[in-house]
């Protein structure tokens, strides 16, 4: 089973456990390289990721503890995922995940690392910055709401509302060799910030007061999703 057949199957799926909603998807090109950068809640966002109307040859690097769900185990390997070792730096699946870029796939990336126990924003890592900025790939940000309660409703009986909201494509410049570090600092804030301001405020957790997250949501000419 390839992408395109797993997202045939997983969408109508998806949209029945749950009510879901795909905002924003003009701004995910149509085909080539992009990275595709997005807050982290809960198992089911890769899946929902992989269901986006615009691009269904997107795959995504995911921790490699979902080896041992088979189920789980079972999808993200037809979605062709790579798979991750978060307990060090993988260099492995960093050279494999510019080799898919390069091969012209959308590749999507927690750059927070690690799943919110809470829901809320964490401090996100340099990997998805020093990723975009090595292979000079377009990033899109998308915020994505509702999957931390979807367990949580489902043993209720209740339906989820997932909603998966796509910012403005954007690019970084090329990394100096002088402020190295700083740079990535600055270009992973960009990131989280321009995730953030697709959110509703309750999930900005860590970036709540950043200054860039005050600058976009001034230029957006709002306070909140």
């Amino acid at each position: 089973m390839n992408r395109q057949q797993l997202h045939a199957i997983l969408d109508p799926l998806l949209r029945t456990v749950a009510r879901v909603e795909y905002l924003g998807t003009e701004h995910l090109p149509k085909e080539g390289p992009v990275l595709v950068t997005t807050n982290h809640m809960s198992r089911m966002d890769t899946l929902y990721l992989f269901t986006n109307p615009a691009r269904p040859d997107i795959t995504a690097l995911v921790a490699d503890k979902y080896l041992k769900y088979p189920i789980f185990n079972y999808i993200l390997k037809a979605g062709g995922v790579i798979w991750l070792d978060r307990d060090k730096a993988d260099f492995t699946a960093f050279r494999k995940a510019v080799e898919v870029l390069r091969s012209g796939v959308a590749l999507g990336i927690a750059p927070e690392g690690t799943r919110s126990r809470n829901g809320q924003l964490q401090e996100g890592k340099p990997g998805a910055a020093l990723l975009a900025a090595k292979t000079n790939t377009t990033i899109v940000p998308v915020g994505i709401a509702g999957t931390d309660e979807f367990f949580k409703k489902l043993r209720t009986l209740r339906r989820p509302c997932v909603t998966l909201k796509f910012g403005p494509a954007f690019t970084l410049p090329p990394l100096s060799r002088d402020a190295r570090d700083e740079q990535l600092k600055q270009y992973t804030d960009e990131i989280m910030c321009r995730i953030a301001v697709l959110l509703p405020p309750r999930y900005w957790g860590f970036y709540k007061d950043h200054p860039r997250l005050r600058e976009l949501l001034a230029e957006q000419g709002g306070a909140g999703s």
